[in-house]
């Protein structure tokens, strides 16, 4: 039998092809079928090379090879299911985890602003946003490290708000240099001056302007960490949000009753990051470019090397004419 330069790169481009796939269909049947997954793996990576072999030889001798590819995309289909839960989980883990805490960020957020949009207050709504409004800039102020405390500035948000609710706000003073305390206690006294509730209704509102404030800064650190970090870090600070984010809404079910406030708890599905179903329903809602490239490298990995089988004329083939008869002629 004449080898060829030809057969060479065939044979090592499959080598190399399905040993990459060997590796990943590993990886993606491991939380399936444990250490069992190598085995399956090896099975299953031999029979594709196999196969391979089987239609190259049968191409050479001209004889039909749609079994054989039949066979192939059959075994080939299971590596390609392995493949690409791999390779989804590995590059595109770090967006999975980034996406859901943008969502849950989003969601305290919204969050509080239902609760508050359920709660009574002594002034009419515009009076009430404007409040607000003054009451966060004189919060900023008391906190702003060039000039912390009650200064010129805050004082003149104070006398703001004293003016359109007609109270006086008492000036407060730092515990040390707790100034974020001070800053907090001073927005604690004004919300109790312009809202009209009762002790629940206060302890819920304070709870999730707080829990949205802490979340928001710890996502927005977090999404600042590298990579590598923030994989390692994402599911616990995930459950932690979420853990808060549903106590808090069950509460507000609670102190503002069903008819007035309906919540519904967020269950994440990042716990099954890794598991077959997800990386493909996560895919398919989600399909963009990341999403088109894996899917891609997986048919390419799996299916690339019958094509170029199929589509190269072999040695045998390029010195071989049709003669008259339609019997094949060798070229002396």
């Amino acid at each position: 039998m004449n080898i060829t330069l030809r057969d060479i790169f065939l044979a090592v481009l499959a080598l190399l092809l399905i040993s990459v796939s060997f590796y990943q269909t590993w990886l993606g049947y491991e939380q399936l079928f444990g250490g069992v997954s190598v085995v399956i793996s090896l099975v299953l990576s031999l029979l594709l090379l196999f196969l391979c072999v089987l239609m190259r030889d049968a191409k050479k001798e001209n004889k039909g090879t749609s079994r054989l590819v039949l066979i192939y995309i059959f075994a080939a289909i299971f590596c390609f299911v392995a493949n690409f839960n791999a390779l989804y989980t590995r590059f595109m883990k770090t967006d999975i985890y980034a996406t859901e805490l943008k969502e849950i960020k989003d969601r305290f957020n919204k969050l509080e602003t239902e609760i508050q949009s359920k709660l009574s207050y002594k002034f009419d709504k515009k009076s009430a946003q404007n409040i607000e409004i003054i009451k966060t800039q004189m919060i900023e102020q008391i906190k702003d490290p060039a000039n912390k405390g009650i200064g010129t500035k805050a004082q003149s948000l104070i006398r703001e708000i004293e003016i359109i609710t007609g109270y006086k706000v008492d000036l407060l003073t730092p515990m040390g240099d707790d100034y974020s305390g001070l800053a907090k206690r001073m927005g604690t006294q004004i919300d109790n001056m312009i809202w009209n509730l009762s002790p629940d209704e206060s302890i819920l509102n304070t709870d999730i302007h707080n829990a949205a404030l802490k979340w928001n800064k710890k996502i927005q650190d977090f999404l600042a960490l590298p990579k590598k970090n923030q994989d390692s870090c994402a599911q616990t600070l995930i459950t932690e949000s979420l853990t808060e984010y549903n106590n808090i809404g069950n509460r507000a079910n609670a102190v503002l009753s069903e008819k007035e406030f309906k919540f519904e708890p967020f269950i994440s599905k990042t716990q099954d990051v890794g598991k077959m179903g997800f990386a493909f329903e996560h895919a398919i809602k989600n399909f963009g470019l990341y999403q088109f490239v894996v899917l891609a490298v997986c048919i390419l990995l799996d299916f690339l090397i019958i094509i170029i089988i199929h589509v190269l004329p072999t040695s045998e083939n390029t010195n071989m004419t049709t003669g008259p008869l339609g019997n094949k002629k060798r070229h002396l």
